[in-house]
């Protein structure tokens, strides 16, 4: 597998902002996974990368509930699906995004249920495709957050404000400093 040099770029980057991060937030995490494109059942997957800062936590009122400010970027490898070749919007684009929003948890700190997070972030990115055809998206996630590791199933989509709006539904794995 060939690796695009805009990827080796950004883990390049990562990784020499690594040692600054502790100082801007509480948790970093680079996970990878693979998406689908709409229903995963058709079997049109591709490879992601994304990186994630989530800041420390704020309890919400007096409610067992905090809340994380989290930003994400990422990346979606393009696909070659012919039957969507001669349509406007392909699936050979690769896409890079860049989302900002809000993890949630529920629970006191110390309970088996408080690392599970619903995280929703308002999204742009670069490319047009069957699945990512408007500017603007929506990233849910909804994970278990470790110590030191992560995982999360992650849907993308524009909420269906443009057609076509088939979306990005993964699985990620991440590992956290």
């Amino acid at each position: 597998m060939r690796i695009h040099p805009l990827t080796r770029g950004l883990a390049a980057v990562l990784m020499f902002a690594l040692p600054a991060l502790p100082a801007m937030a509480a948790r970093f995490e680079l996970q990878g996974g693979v998406s689908y494109m709409g229903d995963p059942s058709n079997g049109y997957s591709a490879p992601v990368v994304f990186g994630e800062v989530i800041f420390d936590p704020s309890q919400i009122g007096s409610s067992n509930f905090t809340w994380s400010p989290d930003i994400t970027g990422g990346w979606i490898d393009g696909r070659n699906v012919s039957k969507y070749n001669n349509d406007p919007y392909t699936t050979r684009d690769n896409v890079w995004l860049l989302a900002g929003g809000v993890r949630l948890h529920y629970g006191p700190a110390n309970a088996w249920y408080q690392p599970l997070f619903l995280s929703f972030q308002p999204a742009v990115h670069t490319g047009r495709t069957q699945s990512l055809s408007s500017v603007y998206e929506f990233v849910t996630t909804v994970g278990y957050q470790g110590n030191h590791w992560s995982v999360g199933i992650r849907h993308i989509s524009n909420g269906s404000l443009h057609e076509p709006n088939r979306g990005e539904t993964m699985a990620v794995a991440g590992i956290a400093f």
